[in-house]
C-alpha cells in the first residue's frame, strides 16, 4: 500500500503515469518490446479478484463471518479468537506495513491510524468491533483499488488496438512480417481484408472501407482510396490496401493518446495540491485532538474503556480520507473519458482550467476551416474559347508535379471531375509566384495574379490540345475552339479576380503562352460543425468567441458571417495574436485559444488554456497546447469544456459530502455516544461514496451528455 494523496492506493491501483504505465507503452512500442509481443485477445475490464486487495478483503470478510456466529453462540474463546486474529492479519497487514514505512520517512499515514484503532479496540476487549473495522477498511480499500484500476483500463485498452505484427513489402515485392515498432517512415505495408492497420500513413494503392471509430469516433466505416490518410489500430474492411508509413510507431495517434493521457494522470490539480498541503497538518492535529479526547474525560473520572473507545472512534471519523479522495477521481475520469473520444488533456491542471474559461479565441485556417484548399470556381475568360473542363485540365497538367497545397487542390478537383490530365514537361516553380510547364506544345503558367507577367499586347489565336473538349474531340486532338485573349489590360481578368477575392476566395490565374485564359477560385472549406461550435461556446461562456487570424480581412469577415463570429480580427502576426489574448486576460477574462498552426503557438501558450487541432496541427502547436483534438471534430471543444465543468461540480459535491460526514460524525462522537461500528460505517461509506461519485465520469454517457449540454444551450 502506498500513500497517494493521503488515501489507500496499493501498487496495482496507482494511476498509471510515466513511472508505471509508460513502461507498458515502451514495451509495446519499442522494437524489443514489440518483438516479444504475442497476439492476444483484447484486454477487458479488470476482474475484481485479479486485485490482491480484493482477495485479502474477501479473506478477512470470510474469517469475520466464521468468527462472529461462534462468538454469538457462546463457543469457547479460542474457537472464535483464532478466526478474528486471522481476519485482523488478512485485512490489516498491508496498510500497517505501508504506514510503518511512511512513518520511517516522517510522514503520517492515516491508514496506520485505522489499524492502531482496531488493535486498540481489541486491547480493551472489543475484539468484534476492531475486526469489523478491519473488514470494512479492507473492503473500502479493495473498492478504491478496483475503481482506480478501471480508470487505468480505459487508457490501457487503447494499446490493445495496435496489431502485434504488420506485413512490410520489400523493394523486390516480397513480404516480411515485422513488429509495428520496426516500421520506419517511408516503408510500405500491406493491409489485408479484416486486418488492423499497423501504422499511420497514406494509402498508395487499393480501395477499402476502414472502421476508424476508435480514433475519430465516426460511427460508420470510411471509404479509403489512394491519397487518403489511415491510422494505426483502425480496422480494414473488405479491400486490400498498400499503405506508405507516415509516422513512427511512437508518434502514431494511438501512442500519442496513451502517452498524453497517462502523463496527465501524473499531475495534480490546484485543488488537490491545496488539500495535500494541509493534509499532514490536519493529521497531526487530529492525533493531538484524539489524545485530548482520551485524556480529558479520563482526568475527570471517566472509565478507561469508555474513554479509549470514544477516542478511537474520534480518530476514525475525523480522518480526512474522503476529503483527499474528493478531487482526483472526477478529474482523472474526465481525462480518461476525453482521451477515449480523441481529446488529449495533458494534465489534471488543464482539465480544471478548461472549466474555468469564460472567453474563447478561434483561429481560422485549420480550425474553423478544414485547412485543405479546394477549387470552388473555374472561370474561363470571354473569348478564350475554353470550357471549364478544358481550363481545369490545363491547370492540373501544369500543377501536377507541384507539392504546393494549392496545386494539390487543382489536381484533386480535376480528379474529382474525372478529367484525364495530360503529362507535362519542363516544369519549373517559383515560390510566391506560381508554376510553369509545357503541356503539349504550349507553355502553361498558373499562379498569383499580382505576380504573373502581363498579358501579351496582342492576343494570338492558340489551338490548345487538352483532350477534354466535352466530347467534341478525341484525346490528343485540338480542342473544338481556339484559345484567344484580348490585349493587356483587358478588364475581364481583373474583374474576375476582384470578384473572387471579394467573396473570400484565393484567385489563381491561368496563362497559355503568356496570355491569360482563365481564373480559378480556391477556398478553404468551412467545417460542417463550425457554426454549431461557435454557438455552443457562446452559450457556455456567455460571450461570443472572437476570430484571430492572419488571413486577409475580406476572407475573415466572410467566414465570420458564415459561422456567427462578430468580433473578427484579421491580418494579425503571431505577436499581435498574443497581444489580443493578453489584453482580454488583463481585462479579467480567462481565455481559451483554439488553433493549429505555428503562428498560433504563442497565443496557445499565453492563454489560460490552449487547444490544438491535432490532425492538421503543427508539431509546435501540439507541444504548446494544453489539450489536443485528435479527431477532426471542432465540436469536441465545447464538449470537453462542458465535461470539465461537470468534473469541477463533482469535486465540489464530493468536498461537501466529505465535510458533512466528517463534521456530523465528530459532533456525534463528542456530544453523544457514537458506537464504533457505526463510526466505521459512516467514515468508510463516505470515502467509497466520494470515490464512486467521481468515477461516474468514466461512463460513455458522461461524454454524450457533455456534448449534448453544449448543443442544447446553444439552441
Amino acid at each position: 500500500m502506498y500513500l497517494y494523496g493521503g488515501c489507500r492506493c496499493p501498487p496495482s491501483a496507482l494511476p498509471k503515469g510515466p513511472s508505471v504505465m509508460s513502461s507498458v507503452l515502451t514495451d509495446r512500442l519499442s522494437p524489443a518490446g514489440a518483438a516479444r509481443a504475442e497476439p492476444a485477445a483484447p484486454r477487458r475490464r479488470t476482474r475484481v479478484f485479479a486485485l490482491p486487495e480484493a482477495r485479502w478483503a474477501a479473506a478477512a470478510t470470510v474469517l469475520f463471518l466464521i468468527a462472529l456466529p461462534l462468538q454469538l453462540t457462546g463457543a469457547p474463546g479460542w474457537a472464535w479468537g483464532v478466526p478474528y486474529a486471522l481476519a485482523y492479519a488478512a485485512g490489516g497487514w498491508e496498510p500497517a506495513w505501508a504506514g510503518l514505512r511512511a512513518l520511517a520517512e516522517k510522514t503520517l499515514d492515516v491508514d496506520l491510524l485505522m489499524v492502531v484503532a482496531a488493535l486498540g479496540a481489541a486491547a480493551v476487549g472489543q475484539v468484534m468491533d476492531g475486526a469489523l473495522l478491519i473488514v470494512i477498511f479492507a473492503t473500502s480499500g479493495a473498492l478504491e483499488a478496483l475503481a482506480t484500476a478501471r480508470t487505468a483500463d480505459s487508457v490501457r485498452g487503447l494499446l490493445d488496438l495496435a496489431p502485434a505484427t504488420a506485413t512490410r513489402l520489400r523493394s523486390d515485392g516480397t513480404e516480411e512480417t515485422v513488429a509495428p515498432a520496426d516500421l520506419t517512415v517511408g516503408d510500405t505495408v500491406l493491409v489485408r481484408p479484416g486486418e488492423r492497420i499497423g501504422a499511420d500513413g497514406r494509402v498508395l494503392d487499393g480501395t477499402s472501407e476502414v472502421d476508424q471509430a476508435t480514433i475519430t469516433g465516426e460511427p460508420l466505416p470510411v471509404a479509403k482510396e489512394p491519397g487518403d490518410e489511415v491510422f494505426a489500430g483502425t480496422l480494414n474492411g473488405t479491400g486490400a490496401l498498400r499503405v506508405r508509413v507516415g509516422r513512427d510507431a511512437a508518434d502514431s495517434v494511438i501512442a500519442r493518446i496513451v502517452r498524453m493521457v497517462q502523463e496527465a494522470s501524473e499531475t495534480k490539480a490546484p485543488t488537490q495540491l491545496f488539500i495535500e498541503k494541509v493534509e499532514q497538518r490536519y493529521s497531526l492535529g487530529m492525533v493531538a485532538a484524539t489524545l485530548a479526547v482520551f485524556a480529558v474525560p479520563l482526568a475527570f473520572g471517566a472509565a478507561l474503556t469508555e474513554s479509549l473507545l470514544r477516542a478511537m472512534t474520534f480518530m476514525i471519523v475525523a480522518s480526512p480520507c474522503a476529503v483527499v479522495l474528493a478531487t482526483m477521481p472526477p478529474l482523472l475520469s474526465a481525462i480518461a473519458n476525453a482521451g477515449r473520444h480523441g481529446v488529449l488533456v495533458k494534465s489534471a491542471v488543464v482539465m480544471e482550467r478548461l472549466g474555468e474559461v469564460d472567453a474563447v479565441a478561434l483561429d481560422k485556417t485549420g480550425t474553423l476551416t478544414e485547412g485543405t484548399p479546394q477549387v470552388t470556381d473555374v472561370v474561363p475568360l470571354p473569348g478564350a474559347g475554353l470550357t471549364e473542363r478544358e481550363l481545369l485540365t490545363l491547370a492540373a497538367a501544369a500543377e501536377h508535379p507541384s507539392e504546393h497545397p494549392l496545386a494539390r487542390a487543382v489536381t484533386d478537383a480535376a480528379r474529382a471531375r474525372g478529367l484525364t490530365v495530360p503529362t507535362s514537361r519542363d516544369f519549373t516553380s517559383t515560390p510566391g509566384v506560381g508554376v510553369t510547364a509545357t503541356v503539349g506544345t504550349h507553355r502553361v503558367t498558373v499562379g498569383a495574379p499580382p505576380r504573373l507577367p502581363a498579358d501579351a499586347t496582342d492576343g494570338p489565336v492558340l489551338p490548345v490540345t487538352t483532350g477534354q473538349g466535352d466530347g467534341a474531340g478525341t484525346p490528343g486532338e485540338p480542342a473544338a475552339a481556339p484559345v484567344t485573349a484580348g490585349p493587356a489590360g483587358s478588364p475581364a481578368a481583373p474583374a474576375v479576380v476582384a470578384d473572387l477575392e471579394a467573396g473570400g476566395r484565393t484567385a489563381v490565374v491561368v496563362q497559355v503562352d503568356g496570355v491569360t485564359v482563365g481564373v480559378l477560385g480556391i477556398a478553404d472549406r468551412v467545417r460542417a460543425d463550425a457554426a454549431v461550435t461557435v454557438a455552443a461556446l457562446t452559450a457556455l461562456t456567455r460571450v461570443p468567441p472572437m476570430l484571430l487570424t492572419g488571413d486577409n480581412p475580406r476572407a475573415a469577415a466572410r467566414l465570420g458571417d458564415e459561422v456567427g463570429v462578430r468580433d473578427v480580427r484579421a491580418g494579425l502576426l503571431p505577436e499581435e495574436k498574443v497581444g489580443a489574448v493578453r489584453a482580454e486576460q488583463k481585462a479579467g477574462r480567462r481565455m481559451l485559444v483554439v488553433g493549429d498552426g505555428v503562428n498560433d503557438a504563442p497565443a496557445l501558450a499565453a492563454a489560460h488554456a490552449g487547444v490544438a487541432m491535432g490532425r492538421a496541427g503543427s508539431d509546435l502547436a501540439l507541444e504548446t497546447a494544453d489539450a489536443v483534438i485528435v479527431r477532426d471534430e471542432l465540436a469536441a471543444v465545447p464538449a470537453v469544456v462542458a465535461l470539465s465543468r461537470r468534473a469541477r461540480r463533482l469535486v465540489v459535491q464530493n468536498l461537501v459530502v466529505a465535510g458533512v460526514f466528517i463534521s456530523g460524525l465528530v459532533v456525534w462522537d463528542l456530544a453523544g455516544t457514537l458506537p464504533l461500528p457505526l463510526g466505521v460505517l459512516g467514515h468508510e461509506g463516505s470515502t467509497v461514496l466520494v470515490g464512486l461519485n467521481g468515477l461516474r465520469l468514466l461512463r460513455e454517457a458522461a461524454w454524450t451528455e457533455a456534448a449534448r449540454a453544449g448543443t442544447e444551450r446553444a439552441a
